[in-house]
């Protein structure tokens, strides 16, 4: 018996959330676990931008051959373009290269084996609190993964923490930083914060990575684009993870890129075989469709016009919940309390609630959030905004 040994490990609770909210037969439940962007009709669509681009390559593809260790080179450019801006001099330079992923998740994956396979001995820091899943990609590739605060017991950015620790950053390290949208608080930094944070990172002479994936659920596709920005112009390396799933809507295709910006061509081209030897042991090729989705409606004036708007109402609709909320909980005596989510940006929230009110939030109202208090902002039914504030204010 070669397998009698093997113990069975809990379930991503996320993804547990998913199969308890599908069970549960209350037709009035709430499902703000799964961070996935859900219309009017609670449904996850399809972009018709995407539609469009979809059926476009149906009718002009002639091949499904490999796509090489990269991916597709005009997905690569286009995507660079929109987090760099298409102006940017590193682009112009060929300072900046983009590995195309399965998904963000599998950026963030690629770059973990880089860090510990290129830079041996770098740690890497996260802030307190952070999307769950990079503490283990990052254990999973054996670095040393510490913390440096964000979001203190009383639900309040603490960029004084923040930036007194990364002070204390051993130099050289790695520091991993949420463009905008922050998951799971969904507090971000000031541009004034942000040029704080850059001024630590110069000093300590750390690499910064930066998690971008919700380029256009905060406050804009250039908005949110601007501490990106601000680091490659300043910094001569860079590391951005970017994920076309929110935006784009491809959740399943799984589109995701590694951007790295070097100080010179040459270095790039190094770097950039480094990447395609460690891709090549992770998934080989990345897979072709969402990203071909993304280059043609990035490639098409008419397309990107589209889905612009397309992201632009999305996110708009974001905000209209987030203020419904707390509007809704304003009469009950709570406004004040839950103020901060009309503050905060992109698709989720902490809300401030603990682990026993989240729990009977669940029990007592079908109301399904992640067990440290986030909420899928996106996820709520504005049609019953009145409903949810009741049932918070039922175990507040």
């Amino acid at each position: 018996m070669h397998f009698k040994d093997i113990q069975r490990v809990p379930g991503d609770p996320i993804l547990g959330l998913i199969e308890a909210y599908a069970v549960d037969p209350n037709p009035n439940k709430f499902d703000l676990g799964v961070g996935v962007y859900k219309d009017a009709m609670g449904l996850t669509p399809i972009l018709r931008s995407v539609k469009l681009a979809e059926q476009r390559l149906v009718d002009s593809q002639t091949t499904k051959t490999y796509i090489g260790g990269h991916g597709q080179a005009r997905f690569g450019t286009l995507i660079s373009e929109l987090v760099l801006g298409k102006d940017s001099p590193l682009i112009a330079h060929k300072r900046v290269g983009a590995s195309q992923t399965p998904g963000g998740t599998g950026a963030l994956r690629l770059c973990a084996d880089f860090i510990a396979n290129c830079l041996p001995g770098r740690g890497i820091w996260l802030s307190d609190p952070t999307w769950p899943i990079h503490e283990s990609i990052f254990g999973a590739a054996g670095l040393k993964v510490s913390h440096y605060p964000y979001v203190g017991s009383d639900n309040r950015l603490n960029v004084e923490a923040m930036l007194a620790t990364l002070n204390q950053v051993p130099h050289g390290d790695v520091v991993l930083l949420h463009a905008c949208c922050h998951n799971p608080t969904g507090f971000d930094l000031s541009h004034d914060d942000w040029r704080k944070v850059l001024q630590v990172v110069r000093s300590r002479n750390l690499l910064p990575l930066i998690d971008f994936a919700y380029q256009g659920f905060g406050d804009g596709l250039e908005q949110d684009a601007w501490s990106v920005r601000l680091f490659a112009e300043a910094l001569p390396e860079l590391l951005i993870t970017s994920s076309c799933s929110k935006n784009f809507g491809l959740y399943r295709e799984r589109t995701g890129a590694l951007l790295v910006c070097t100080d010179t061509t040459e270095k790039l081209m190094d770097v950039r075989s480094q990447l395609s030897a460690t891709a090549r042991n992770l998934w080989s090729n990345p897979p072709d469709h969402g990203a071909a989705i993304v280059a043609e409606i990035l490639g098409d004036p008419e397309l990107r016009h589209m889905w612009a708007a397309e992201v632009e109402e999305m996110r708009g609709r974001i905000a209209q919940l987030r203020a419904g909320l707390v509007e809704a909980l304003t009469p009950l005596g709570l406004g004040k309390r839950f103020a901060h989510i009309g503050v905060q940006r992109g698709m989720f929230s902490y809300t401030g609630l603990n682990d026993d009110q989240v729990a009977r939030l669940r029990h007592e109202h079908s109301v399904y959030l992640v067990s440290a208090g986030r909420a899928n902002i996106a996820g709520i039914d504005a049609a019953r905004l009145d409903s949810l504030a009741k049932a918070i204010a039922a175990v507040c």
